[in-house]
């Protein structure tokens, strides 16, 4: 049996004033359609993975927002972590649980925020990585670069596995410098690291305890006490002392040192949504590369306009209700809400973080 987690956490502070701490990202529509990235990711791997065997780790803040947005996932399957501990202990809760109710299980994690292109090729790559998986090797969907990304991290590949698609991990490569992601493409044994694992519970959680045996012992007391009257109690006393620390350093680099880790090439469009120029690259545009989103304030139907002219690879994000014009811009970001109006050049859309700090630092809860 295949279980489905997603991590849904996080504020999205490069998405904003889009994406807010009480509206994130992954609850919003940005995938082209009426579907939140959310819902897309949940409906994307329904095929393998039904209601019951689908688990969502979310915070407090958002956990009502997410089950009115599955009224199909049980309410159970909604694990609430009390505060953010990075993917490791998200991810990590729901290895522990799942194996309480299943031991011999494999479970794929897959982050809530990506936009997947092609639906058919994605289950046949989720498909070779599940059996790959069942031979006791942990997965990390591997995406062929379609160019030199710097804001992605790597994965280096070395001799297939077997004779299927799967390839031995070398190790895990951090966001490169533009020249060495150009070299990594250009050798062809490099792929985009997607985030999307693949494994055994009982592989997983092995390396969890060989590597980080406290997060590994947190973990494991967390979910024997799970579904029973001590849950809440255990969960307060344990996890605000758990490791902040994601999955790819705490277990998956030290895995692949072992030859534990190989990859399943996937040649599927992909985009991790994580700044307003990615998000321009998910979506298909105009004939002079111009996407633009509208909605109308507080979700509703699509009011206002939007007119470009002269206009060329541009983002433009309405919720305001009112008439958008640009005239001879390109590669710019607009975003127009309710309450505040963004406007950036695209090639610094990562840089929206820094302003999102600078507005904490003076406290306007406001507009965050």
């Amino acid at each position: 049996m295949f279980y489905a987690v997603i991590p849904a956490g996080g504020s999205g502070t490069r998405l904003w004033p889009l994406s807010r701490a009480g509206r994130p990202k992954f609850l919003l529509p940005l995938t082209g359609s009426d579907e939140s990235l959310l819902q897309a990711t949940v409906r994307r791997v329904r095929p393998l993975a039904g209601p019951d065997t689908t688990y969502v780790v979310t915070g407090a803040a958002h956990a009502v927002a997410v089950a009115r947005q599955l009224p199909d996932v049980p309410e159970e399957n909604v694990l609430v972590e009390p505060s953010r501990r990075e993917s490791c202990a998200a991810i990590g809760l729901a290895a522990a649980i799942i194996a309480q109710r299943d031991p011999d299980a494999v479970m794929g994690a897959f982050s809530a925020d990506h936009v997947v292109g092609d639906q058919t090729r994605f289950l046949e790559v989720l498909g070779a990585a599940i059996a790959t998986a069942e031979d006791g090797l942990m997965v990390a969907v591997g995406i062929t670069p379609t160019h030199p990304e710097t804001g992605y991290g790597y994965l280096e590949s070395g001799e297939p596995i077997g004779g299927g698609p799967a390839r031995q991990v070398v190790r895990f490569k951090e966001k490169p410098e533009y020249d060495l992601a150009v070299k990594y493409v250009e050798s062809g044994r490099f792929y985009w690291n997607a985030s999307m694992f693949v494994w055994r519970v009982d592989v997983f959680l092995g390396e969890l305890a060989r590597q980080q045996p406290e997060l590994y012992a947190g973990l494991t007391e967390i979910a024997a006490a799970w579904h029973t009257p001590e849950q809440q109690a255990v969960l307060d006393r344990i996890w605000p002392r758990l490791t902040k620390i994601s999955v790819d350093f705490a277990v998956m680099e030290g895995a692949a040192e072992r030859g534990l880790v190989a990859t399943v090439p996937a040649d599927f469009r992909w985009n991790d949504v994580g700044d307003f120029h990615t998000l321009g690259e998910a979506l298909t545009g105009d004939d002079a590369s111009n996407v633009v989103l509208r909605e109308g304030p507080d979700g509703g139907p699509p009011a206002g306009e939007v007119v470009l002219r002269d206009t060329e690879r541009t983002v433009v994000v309405t919720q305001s209700g009112r008439l958008v014009v640009t005239l001879g811009v390109q590669d710019t970001v607009v975003v127009d809400m309710p309450d505040a109006l963004f406007v950036c050049a695209r090639s610094r859309a990562q840089e929206v973080k820094e302003i999102v700090a600078a507005l904490e630092a003076q406290e306007a809860h406001p507009y965050l």
